[in-house]
């Protein structure tokens, strides 16, 4: 997010030139994350939960037992949309800093960055 931030800092400091104020520069950099993270949280949650009930019986088979589908179905519904949204949170949390370093940069400094 650092680096992303950092990347746009130009584009930022032209929206700061019309007008951006420093509460809607954090806005649109969390903004961003959080479609990321949202993204992130509805396909990747499904796929661990997928690789999970893949691995784990081959992992039995290869130590020569087997696992009792308890100890396979571990995440429950209400578990799985809490890691969704912690996900969106984590990086929500993860981009504040840098949110808040573009909305401090000056203007005409942001504008000379290339």
């Amino acid at each position: 997010m650092v680096l992303d931030t950092r990347d746009r800092v130009r584009d930022l400091g032209v929206h700061k030139a019309l007008g951006m104020t420093p509460r809607q520069t954090i806005t649109q950099v969390l903004t961003s994350v959080g479609a990321i993270g949202v993204v992130a949280g509805v396909i990747e949650v499904p796929l661990g939960v997928a690789l999970h009930r893949l691995v784990m019986p081959a992992m039995g088979r290869a130590a020569g037992t087997t696992i009792p589908p308890a100890d396979i179905d571990v995440c429950g519904a209400p578990l799985l949309l809490l890691l969704a949204a912690a996900g969106v949170v984590i990086a929500i949390a993860g981009a504040l800093p840098p949110a808040g370093w573009a909305a401090r940069t000056a203007t005409a400094r942001a504008l000379r960055a290339e």
